[in-house]
């Protein structure tokens, strides 16, 4: 029996009440979420790189080689046939690959098969129907012709965009431009559409056409069905399977790091602290004279979510040579840039008997390989986010992998810069000196403007470095590296970490650490200590670089960071 409300009840003016309570709630979260953007774009200022000014030129750097650890420079090239991906079938029933099918060309044609995947359009043509079909595994979708014969065709002729088929038909030639194949489904013996999940268009969030990436974003479980999300994640994809081709086929094994640790490797402390002892009744939580006691804690000892995994696979690497992680890594930064995230992943080998050099040539390979393999397996998103994010994208990448990467010192670089300042080159932060930390607009000045290709800047001064990097003869600088790619800034950072024990443990004393937090860690350089290096790399910024993409968000599938843990 349903209630029949009056205004004079008074359910009817709680429910009333409560409904405009709602109301309200709702579009002050959607006020403070359009306030949140706001925010975002004006911090996100798009950096100032200025012009180079008319005639200043610089000659390429040259670097003393006959200090190399190794004299001659290794090539981290991989034979040919690794560059393309293999294409697997499904192995789950007898549903095909749309992928598969749209790239063997004719070699379907007249072959009855099953798809299934997501509508992006339906048309209906009175005695036919036209879908676009997308299971997620190429940019293009299939296009099925379904006529009239078929049984349920009233109802395939009502589907719209979001509906889930598995459809069954035969593979022909397309007369139509553009594509080189469709499906026909005609034969109601042998042929059928399947209607497995429904849409409703007025409601369905995903069917309203172009749509912005902050719009996505409310939307992160949906987004991976429109064309934009869709590329980024299959080029995200393989990025990461080209990242364990490149390290697998150059030797180095895959050691899985610890994401709970005693130890916070950059020295920064912003990091997420884990415990099982905190309690929303204060008084319940074990204190020791005014402390948290973090001896009652699980761990017996204040633990957090790693930063990077760098330490620990440095473990590996004294016993086994070439290895690399590749995992999320945490960092509690209250940051809303369109560069920071507080849940990403880190990509971090370390070579032994190797020095900085030989880093170098390891990264200039690692960040090659991975460009061309994307434009070998992926030249259909790429085309796509060329034309809609990043006008010039594919021309960008292929210069990037034609170049010879410069080596510049540090110290040639504060050169360069104070040179082009007194030549007329504005920065926004002019107290260009040695020993300063450099901004993006400086980094991106010397790849974007002096240079025009990637740059590796090494030999940092010490203070503004981490405290395992290799101190120089000198003491002043250690011998770190970062790569700085035009158009985007830094994209590595590395260096040849310290092998020698009592230089390790002055370091770590004069940044503020407690060496006894590093036992493990400087046990090392007590038995058996050998050179060796290593670098970090942002995964989502390798991401953001060869797909255009301006923030961080929308290259990783649920991003994480200050005040948002959605989905």
């Amino acid at each position: 029996m349903q209630y029949q409300f009056l205004e004079s009840d008074e359910l009817f003016t709680r429910v009333k009440t409560l409904t405009n309570v709602a109301k309200q709630a709702a579009a002050a979260a959607q006020k403070q979420a359009k306030k949140t953007e706001k925010l975002i774009g004006e911090i996100e200022k798009p950096i100032n790189v200025p012009s180079l000014p008319a005639g200043f030129k610089v000659d390429v750097p040259q670097f003393d080689v006959t200090k190399r650890l190794n004299k001659l420079p290794r090539s981290w090239d991989l034979p040919q046939e690794l560059y393309k991906k293999h294409l697997p079938k499904y192995n789950v029933g007898t549903i095909y690959r749309i992928q598969e099918l749209l790239n063997a060309g004719e070699g379907y044609i007249g072959q009855t098969v099953t798809v299934a995947g997501w509508a992006r359009t339906v048309r209906d043509q009175k005695n036919l129907c036209f879908i676009e079909l997308n299971d997620g595994t190429s940019f293009g979708g299939l296009q099925i012709v379904v006529e009239d014969k078929i049984g349920n065709f009233e109802q395939v002729a009502k589907t719209n965009t979001g509906f889930s088929l598995k459809v069954t038909g035969n593979i022909v030639k397309s007369p139509a431009k553009g594509q080189l194949i469709e499906m026909l489904v005609a034969d109601p013996t042998k042929h059928e559409v399947v209607i497995i999940g429904q849409a409703d268009p007025e409601e369905y969030p995903m069917a309203k056409g172009v749509q912005k990436p902050e719009t996505l974003r409310q939307k992160a479980h949906l987004r991976p069905r429109g064309n934009f999300f869709s590329a980024v994640t299959r080029i995200r994809n393989n990025l990461a399977y080209a990242t364990h081709v490149f390290f697998q086929n150059n030797g180095c094994l895959y050691i899985h790091t610890p994401i709970i640790t005693g130890s916070d490797c950059e020295g920064a402390g912003e990091m997420f602290r884990i415990s099982t002892i905190f309690d929303n009744d204060i008084s319940k939580i074990p204190q020791i004279k005014g402390k948290v006691d973090t001896a009652q804690d699980f761990f017996k000892k204040e633990v957090n979510l790693t930063v990077s995994g760098q330490l620990q696979v440095e473990h590996f690497c004294i016993s086994m040579s070439n290895v690399y992680t590749f995992g999320p890594t945490f960092r509690a930064e209250k940051a809303h840039t369109h560069r920071h995230l507080a849940e990403f992943w880190m990509i971090e080998p370390e070579f032994a008997f190797a020095d900085l050099f030989d880093n170098m040539e390891a990264a200039e390979g690692y960040v090659k390989f991975c460009i061309n393999y994307i434009l070998q397996n992926n030249i259909d998103d790429l085309q796509f986010l060329d034309k809609r994010v990043k006008p010039g994208l594919i021309d960008y990448l292929k210069d990037i992998v034609s170049k010879d990467f410069v080596r510049c010192s540090y110290t040639q670089g504060i050169d360069i810069l104070l040179k082009a300042q007194q030549a007329g080159a504005k920065f926004e932060n002019s107290e260009i000196k040695w020993g300063m930390d450099l901004n993006s607009e400086h980094e991106r000045f010397i790849a974007e403007k002096v240079f025009q290709r990637p740059v590796f800047l090494y030999d940092y001064p010490k203070e503004i470095k981490a405290f395992y990097m290799k101190v120089t003869d000198d003491g002043k600088c250690v011998r770190a590296m970062d790569m700085l790619i035009p158009q985007v800034g830094e994209l590595i950072g590395g260096s040849q970490r310290e092998e020698r024990y009592d230089v390790l443990a002055q370091r770590i004393k004069e940044c503020g650490l407690k060496l006894e937090d590093y036992g493990p860690y400087m046990d090392l350089r007590k038995y058996g200590t050998v050179p060796h290096c290593g670098f970090g790399l942002g995964f989502e910024r390798l991401v953001m670089m060869v797909t255009g993409v301006e923030n961080i968000r929308d290259v990783i599938p649920f991003p994480r960071y200050h005040g948002s843990a959605e989905f």
